[in-house]
Formats: C-alpha cells, structure tokens, sequence
C-alpha cells in the first residue's frame, strides 16, 4: 500500500472476451481501459471482478500466502539455493526486520482496492444495464466483498492490526494516511460484512462453468470463511454452526451424485463416516494416493471450496511460487523443504508428527532425495501424482514427475472439506467445559471433535488392520486440543495453514508456549527462535519500513523496535 494509488482503477488491466464461451478463469489481462469509458455494461463489472482473481494467482500473491502462513512454522526450512535467497532465509531464522521483502502488502491492498473499486460502479452499472439485475448485483457484491475480506482476514492475521477502508482510491491525488485498525475491529467487521450478504451469493454454478464453483467465490466459501473468522473470534457455537453449512452443502451435492449413479456406486465412492470425503485408497491393487492425486494433482476436487485455479495449459499462467519454493523438475527441493524433524519422524519411528507408519500424508506430502531416509522435499503441490506402495516390504511413495519449471499447474486451495471439518471440531473443543461438571451435552462435544479427527485420519490409514485412533489416549480436554491442532498439521501441511493455527492458539492461551514449544523443534536454531517468539507482539510480521515512511499513522511493531534495521526486542 502506497501513498499514492497509480491509476490502478483509472488505467487498469481488463480481462476480455468474457461474453464468449471462453472460461472466466482462463483469460489473462489484455488492454488498457479508462474508467469514463468504462463501466456500462455487466460484462464490464464481470472482467473487474476476473481481473481480481487473475492478480491473486500471481506469485507474490501465493508466495506471500505460503510465507505468511506456513514459512514460519515447525514445518519448514530453507532448501536449495536458500543461501542466496536473504529474505527467506531470514524468515526461517526468525531474523526478520522491517525491510524483508515478505513483509510487502502491497498486492494483497492493490486487490482490495479493486474490489472496492467494483462495490462503488457495480450499482451505477446496474442503473445503465437493464440486463443486470439485482439479484445478479447482489451476487457481485457477495462475491466482491468475500474476496475484499479473505485478503483483509490474511493481513489480520499476518500484521495484526491493520489500514482498513472500504472506499475506493480513484485519483492519484487521494492519500492512504490511515492509522492501523485493531485486530478485533477489522475481525468483527469481516464477519458482519459476510453474515449480511451470505445468502446473495452464487450457491452453485452451472454444470457448464468448468471451474466456477471451486475457483470462484459461492456460498460455500463465504460460510468456509465466515467459520474460520468464528474460530478467531472465538465465537464458537458460530463457528461450529457455519461449518456445518459448508458440510451439509457439500455432503448434498455428493449424495445426489451417488443417487444418479445408482447401481454402479462402489465402495470406494462411498462416504467416509457420512462425509463426502474422497477415498484414499485405489480402486486397483494395494496402492493409496488417489485422494492426493484429486485434491493435488487434478485441482477442483468434489472437497474444495474455494481454491485459485492454473489450467493445465501452458500457455496460461502457471504457480509460480510453489515452482520457486516447493520445486520442479529442474530444481526439487525449491528454496523450502520440509524441517527435519518431520523427514525423519516415520523412519526413525519418533512419531512426534505422524502417528504410525501407515499414515499415507508422510509419503504423499514428502518425497526423499536420492533415496536419502533423511532429506526430503516438498511434493504435495509440486507433484500432480503420488502413489503410496504398500506392495513393498517397506511402504513406500512412488512420484511420477514434477511439473516442468515454468509449468506448474497446481491449483492453490484456500479452503477445501477437511480444513473446515478440523474447525468445527477445534470449536467444539473449545465449547466443552474444563471442569467434569458438564452437561450431557457438553460431553458429547468432545466426542463429536474426536470422531471428526478419527475420520479424516482413518481416510490417510493404509494398514490393514485398524484404521481408528485409540480414544482412551484422549480423554481430556487439553488432550483434544493438542490432537486437533496436530491432525490440521498432518492433513494441511504446507498448505499456508500451520503458522496461522499457531498464532490462533498463542491468542487463545494469552502466550507463545504453545508455539515455541512446536517451532524450536526445527534443530539448532530452534532455542534462539524459541527467544525471539517469547513475546506475544514478535508472533507477528512488521510493517515494512516503505509503509513506515510513507504513512506517518503507523506505529511500528514493538517487537521489531524502529525497523530500520535488523533489530530485535526481546523480553527481558
């Protein structure tokens, strides 16, 4: 975010050609248009809005995504080439000051201005089109606001507090002088926006749309986000009720699909406990990897909600930041690779991450280098295919080929099932009492979250024998807590997911325990991390010192003290 806004909206990339049969997601940023000759038609709000999704996928975009939400965490360290890449390496040793370029939120506002921008010309576009309606602008502005608040909710998370407008900067003359917004603030603000045009938006798109109704934003996402905002307010009976939506949403579109499928439904299409989870397990021979290779590798899987799609065509845009930092086939590992702890937690049998060897997300998500039982790279997202092998004395994951290095066509989840099931039970967790005085009621809570972890475990067990987890190891509150948090850790690994979960729980308790606890186990570096990350103000990012001295309302992160340069406050 800049002082001045360049004629972002006055002279701004539109996508073209809309109106044909062309995809929405396919087209990228043509010409040039300027605002008086714009704005007339529907089709014109239609190309600012894809324009939105098209500055999304680019890579400072995603690779700030996976930064700001994974990079951080006990999951990662730097990989190839990490000794070049300063920034980066400065994250992994928690090194960071206000001059990192991570700590950029330029994109994340330019976005935000665009849908601001579309909010204040759609109502003027619906006056001069007769052929767009109102329910189709409610529509837009359901669809508008959630994107304008998903990049609001990572700024919050990242920063804490936060510049938040809501009006659009349309003339180079206008200035972005605005103090920063408390957390809670902008929080309850994100939540109250989605909960007032939740049901305008899009419930599903036609069959037709190829990609809309995982690529763009529908109902189902704005609930995914509504429960995810919840469970950082703390608002917990929301959280659990807004997940259920997104559940039951999911769970009926599949259902109808097993009913037109009639007679020809196998077991392995067949709900998991009652959720529309897609079977691990291969339809042939004893081999698993077929849940990865739809989630992962064939993108807009009957599980995601909303995710930014990159078409297998190489002649559109690829995802470049997961090429650069998880790899590709001229360099794997990318600049991250996974921590060490977590390459050698199977092999060694510590499990202090995975709960057994049968747990099929080690061999999907990690792929050894040169045989090595030691390091590993990154293959979830970098590798369209993963098989898990259990024909070998030794189970082992077979990788096909990385995407090619400017070719990376994974499609980058924000929300998909399993995310939303793991907040619904971290909720209900938080909703039991710590006492043994409960209601009936209210111990049923925790067996409701148990049952939820079990199920998304047991969908990753390969053994042949007992895929259920042992109960009786989770009794307790605490112990509930501790298992949901790690099962997100399993199930989402290095998905721009683990660093934020760290942060929601460091709130919750009011300390960093937690999280130190968890990041020091990345080795060597691990008790100087530990003493930076004591503090509660240190578990977020500073404002880069370009904000700093352009906006004068800023108040630098104290734990970063003046951020000129590279120092660092520590408790005392």
């Amino acid at each position: 975010m800049t002082t001045k806004i360049n004629r972002l909206i006055c002279a701004i990339c539109v996508i073209c050609g809309l109106s044909s049969c062309s995809d929405f997601l396919q087209i990228e940023p043509q010409e040039i248009i300027v605002l008086d000759k714009f704005w007339n038609e529907e089709a014109d709000v239609e190309n600012m809005v894809a324009g939105c999704y098209s500055t999304m996928q680019k890579e400072a975009v995603v690779s700030r995504m996976m930064a700001w939400g994974e990079f951080r965490s006990d999951n990662t360290v730097g990989g190839t080439g990490i000794e070049n890449a300063t920034d980066l390496s400065n994250v992994f040793k928690e090194n960071i000051n206000a001059s990192n370029s991570f700590a950029k939120w330029g994109d994340f506002y330019n976005i935000i201005n665009r849908c601001n921008t579309i909010l204040y010309y759609a109502p003027q576009v619906a006056g001069r089109d007769p052929n767009y309606t109102p329910s189709e602008l409610k529509a837009t502005e359901a669809e508008v606001k959630a994107l304008r608040d998903l990049m609001y909710f990572y700024l919050i998370r990242t920063f804490r507090d936060v510049p938040y407008y809501t009006q659009p900067y349309l003339d180079d003359n206008q200035t972005m002088n605005l103090p920063a917004t408390p957390f809670e603030a902008v929080l309850d603000s994100l939540i109250s926006d989605l909960e007032g045009v939740q049901d305008y938006a899009v419930r599903r798109y036609p069959a037709n749309k190829t990609n809309y109704q995982q690529g763009r934003i529908a109902q189902d996402a704005i609930h995914a986000l509504l429960a995810d905002m919840c469970l950082w307010k703390q608002d917990y009976a929301n959280a659990v009720r807004y997940a259920d939506l997104v559940i039951t949403a999911k769970t009926n579109a599949y259902q109808e699909q097993l009913d037109k499928m009639g007679s020809n439904v196998t077991a392995n299409d067949r709900m998991i406990d009652g959720y529309p989870l897609i079977n691990d397990a291969s339809t042939i021979g004893n081999y698993y990897g077929n849940a990865y290779t739809d989630i992962f590798g064939s993108g807009a899987s009957r599980e995601a909600i909303f995710e930014l799609v990159y078409l297998d065509n190489d002649q559109m845009l690829a995802n470049a930041a997961v090429s650069t930092h998880y790899g590709n086939q001229t360099t794997f590992p990318g600049d991250v690779r996974p921590a060490d702890f977590i390459c050698t937690d199977v092999n060694d049998e510590v499990f202090s991450i995975f709960l057994n060897k049968y747990d099929a997300r080690y061999y999907e998500n990690l792929q050894p280098i040169n045989g090595s039982r030691t390091l590993f790279g990154i293959s979830k997202y970098a590798y369209p295919n993963t098989t898990v092998d259990l024909t070998k004395a030794e189970i082992q994951g077979d990788y096909s080929s990385a995407y090619a290095r400017d070719h990376c066509h994974a499609n980058w989840i924000l929300y998909r099932l399993s995310d939303v099931m793991l907040i619904k039970a971290e909720a209900l967790v938080e909703m039991s009492p710590d006492s043994t005085s409960a209601t009936s009621e209210e111990t049923t809570y925790l067996q409701q979250a148990f049952d939820i972890v079990n199920t998304i475990s047991k969908r990753s067990n390969c053994s042949s024998g007992s895929k259920d987890l042992d109960q009786t190891n989770y009794t307790t509150k605490p112990l509930m807590q501790d298992l949901v948090l790690e099962e997100r850790q399993r199930e989402l690994m290095f998905e721009g997911k683990r660093w934020f979960d760290l942060v929601r729980r460091s709130r919750r308790d009011g300390n960093t325990n937690y999280l130190v606890g968890c990041v020091s186990r990345k080795g060597s570096t691990g008790g100087a991390i530990a003493s930076k990350l004591s503090r509660m103000d240190a578990i977020y990012w500073p404002y880069h010192i370009d904000e700093i001295k352009v906006n004068n309302q800023l108040v630098q992160n104290p734990a970063f003290g003046s951020g000129e340069n590279s120092s660092y406050e520590r408790t005392k």
